[in-house]
């Protein structure tokens, strides 16, 4: 008899657990429409951030390109963690993973750019912003199948 009740117990319990799964199914237009509003506000608060950051380093102005890129790095963390928290379609979890640790790497460099900049290494910069360069097209080839707007990396507007 209690073979039976733990085994209709496991049951159960796995029928709930599906059901809950399939009831937490996104599909890939509910995630871009749940995502690229983030990524457009991410987007336009890192233009407004970087504008002018590139004539900054041209001319010499290092330390207030330092602080714009430590701002973006921290506005860019922010931003990953909202899509972070939202549910993803499951048959797109592992491309999601990747393009979102490539979000991460992005920050990251950011932030690196910006400590380069704040020491006057100016070349250890330009050398980082073009890794920001590569990191983007990374991340960008993770989730064409999406077809985003604003959640695509445009590091060449800024950097």
């Amino acid at each position: 008899m209690r073979n039976i009740a733990t085994v209709f117990g496991s049951l159960v319990i796995a029928m709930v657990l599906a059901a809950s799964a399939f009831a937490a199914e996104v599909s890939r237009d509910e995630y871009k429409a749940a995502a690229e509003p983030i990524c457009k506000t991410s987007a336009k608060e890192n233009e407004r951030i970087l504008a002018n950051v590139r004539k900054e380093v041209k001319t010499g102005k290092l330390k207030p390109a330092a602080t714009k890129f430590a701002q973006a790095a921290k506005q860019q963390s922010g931003a990953l963690k909202q899509l972070e928290a939202l549910p993803q379609p499951a048959a797109d979890e592992a491309r999601l993973g990747k393009w979102l640790s490539y979000l991460k790497i992005e920050a990251e460099l950011f932030a690196t750019a910006g400590r380069k900049l704040n020491s006057g290494d100016k070349a250890g910069a330009e050398h980082i912003t073009s890794k920001i360069a590569q990191n983007a097209n990374k991340a960008n080839v993770q989730v064409l199948p999406f077809e985003f707007r604003y959640c695509r990396q445009e590091p060449s507007k800024y950097t």
